[in-house]
């Protein structure tokens, strides 16, 4: 019975030559592509989300009133949109613009760029809207802190290095969305106005704002041409220092200065004080209850393969070690290649198990020992294909 069972099989399979044929193509095309899957350990089932960051320095309710509500009833009407959700905080905004499933992320954020190219215009001159990288929840693939074992750098020194050396460095890895930076001190200018500095020279705040906004820029000009040569006009006014800063003259709307009485031009130091601060913090970023810290966190866009991206991260960071201040190192604190490289074990153990079930089934019930020894063999070949 089991020959004639086997038999029909072999005849069945003669009579319907395409059908096999197509089943061991498609078999064998997938075994090929083994190699081009993306391995991941954190199946990404989110929506296609473009996520908008808004600024405004207004109160909240202001600031829905007049960027979060015209930005959530305007991209209401983008093609494939399911819903929108605005959150509004003092000072910022998020909006979330959620698509239908399957929608192409990238084709979705061309659709949400070119509504916000006709909103921009209608919203406040001075708040100011960006969209956020191409990735979704799911992206945050590696973490890393930076350790000053000589205790030379301080948390700002550290935060600075990070924003403006380490970061750049990074994003230009290929598959690389984005480098958030968190802990540490940020550096900003403070500038404290005098009240009774502001009426003795009839001044206003908005001429102090206007002075601090004016001498932070450069300015160019055309050339002149002197001696059969020509030189470039050019206006320099970027801040380098407090000291640059201090010296920026202050003109009022309304200040009507008395030049008769000897009067002179008012600079930013004769009304306030400028120091170099900390920003304010809204958070801090502590490192194994040992203090604080200063790190990264790199984000990776949607539908790129983890493992080869944190791959590529740590090759990067090797090339870059030689580079950091003396006596401090990258201590990596969240690395999912490990969980991607367990679960590949696991999956190579259950499938090792499965194999084993099958080649017991094939023995013991068809006492068929060439399909049994297909069905071992067939491990091995796959396992090359897994890190």
């Amino acid at each position: 019975m089991r020959d004639s069972a086997l038999v029909a099989l072999i005849r069945w399979s003669a009579a319907h030559r395409f059908l096999v044929g197509t089943t061991a193509a498609l078999a064998v095309l997938g075994f090929l592509t083994l190699p081009l899957q993306r391995l991941d350990a954190v199946p990404d089932v989110s929506d296609t989300q473009v996520i908008l960051y808004a600024k405004w320095e207004q109160p909240p309710d202001l600031l829905e009133a007049q960027v979060t509500y015209p930005l959530t009833t305007a991209l209401l009407g983008a093609p494939k949109v399911t819903s929108v959700r605005g959150f509004t905080d003092a000072g910022f905004a998020l909006i979330y613009v959620l698509f239908e499933d399957g929608t192409d992320l990238y084709w979705a954020r061309s659709r949400v760029a070119e509504l916000l190219a006709r909103i921009t215009p209608a919203l406040p001159s001075d708040a100011r809207v960006e969209m956020g990288p191409d990735a979704t929840g799911v992206g945050w693939i590696f973490q890393y802190a930076l350790v000053d074992d000589t205790g030379k750098q301080s948390l700002a020194d550290l935060r600075t290095f990070q924003d403006w050396n380490l970061r750049y460095a990074l994003q230009a890895t290929p598959g690389v969305a984005e480098v958030a930076s968190v802990g540490g001190f940020e550096k900003q200018y403070q500038v404290t106005v005098d009240p009774g500095a502001l009426e003795q020279y009839n001044l206003n705040f908005k001429a102090v704002v206007e002075a601090v906004r004016n001498s932070t820029m450069d300015t160019g000009g055309q050339e002149i041409d002197f001696s059969g040569r020509s030189f470039t006009v050019r206006g320099r006014g970027l801040v380098h220092n407090a000291e640059d800063l201090e010296r920026a003259v202050v003109y009022g709307q309304r200040s009507k200065l008395d030049l008769n009485a000897g009067s002179v031009s008012v600079l930013l130091r004769d009304i306030a004080r400028i120091e170099l601060v900390p920003r304010a913090r809204q958070g801090v970023s502590d490192l194994d209850g040992k203090g604080e810290a200063v790190g990264g966190i790199v984000v990776m866009p949607h539908g790129q393969n983890a493992l080869e991206v944190i791959h590529r991260v740590k090759e990067r960071l090797n090339s870059l070690r030689q580079s950091l201040p003396a006596g401090v190192r990258i201590l990596t604190t969240y690395d999912r290649s490990e969980l991607i490289r367990r679960s590949v074990d696991t999956f190579r153990r259950e499938l090792l198990r499965a194999a084993g079930v099958v080649t017991l089934v094939i023995l013991i019930f068809l006492r068929h020992l060439p399909s049994a020894f297909v069905a071992v063999t067939m491990i091995p070949a796959t396992f090359q294909f897994l890190p």
